[in-house]
C-alpha cells in the first residue's frame, strides 16, 4: 500500500473546493481520511440546501460518521482547505478527530479569532496548519473576486 501524505490529501480537499466553486458556493472542500483511505468527501453546499449549517466540515463529519456506523472519529484526520470557523470547531471538537489538517488560514472567520491561542479542538486532536496554504488562498480569493 502506498502511504499518502498531507499535500496528497489536501489536493483531494481541493478537489472538492473546487466542485463547490463550480457551484457558486464558497469554494471550501474537505475529505475523511483513515488508515490511509477516504471514507468522506465534502464541501459546502450552504446556498443549494438554504442551510447556514451546511459547511464541508459538517457534511464530511456527517458522512464519516454514517459510513463508519459511529458518533466519534477517534482514528480518523479531516483535510479542509480553509481554517475553520468557530462552529465548524465546535462540530469537529465532538467528533474527537485525531487530526485536523487545514490549508490557508481565515483571518476574519477562523477559529483563532475567535479562540486565540487556545485549541477548540478536543484535547487528543492534533492540529496541523497551513497545508497548501497558497492554493488553498489563492481559490477562495477569486471566487471573491469574481463576485465584487
Amino acid at each position: 500500500m502506498i502511504i499518502q501524505d498531507d499535500e496528497y490529501f489536501m489536493k483531494q480537499a481541493l478537489r472538492e473546493a473546487q466542485d463547490a466553486y463550480y457551484e457558486g458556493e464558497v469554494p471550501i472542500g474537505t475529505v475523511v481520511v483513515i488508515n490511509n483511505k477516504i471514507i468522506a468527501r465534502g464541501h459546502n453546499q450552504v446556498e443549494r440546501l438554504n442551510d447556514p449549517t451546511a459547511h464541508a466540515e459538517i457534511l464530511a463529519i456527517t458522512s464519516a460518521c454514517s459510513y463508519l456506523g459511529a458518533k466519534y472519529l477517534p482514528d480518523a484526520t479531516l483535510y479542509v482547505t480553509i481554517e475553520p470557523c468557530h462552529m465548524c470547531a465546535g462540530a469537529l471538537y465532538w467528533s474527537k478527530l485525531q487530526r485536523v489538517v487545514f490549508g490557508a488560514r481565515d483571518v476574519k472567520q477562523g477559529y483563532a479569532f475567535f479562540y486565540g491561542n487556545k485549541n477548540p479542538f478536543h484535547p487528543k486532536t492534533e492540529v496541523t496548519g497551513e497545508v497548501l496554504a497558497a492554493e488553498c488562498a489563492k481559490l477562495i480569493k477569486d471566487f471573491f473576486k469574481e463576485r465584487r
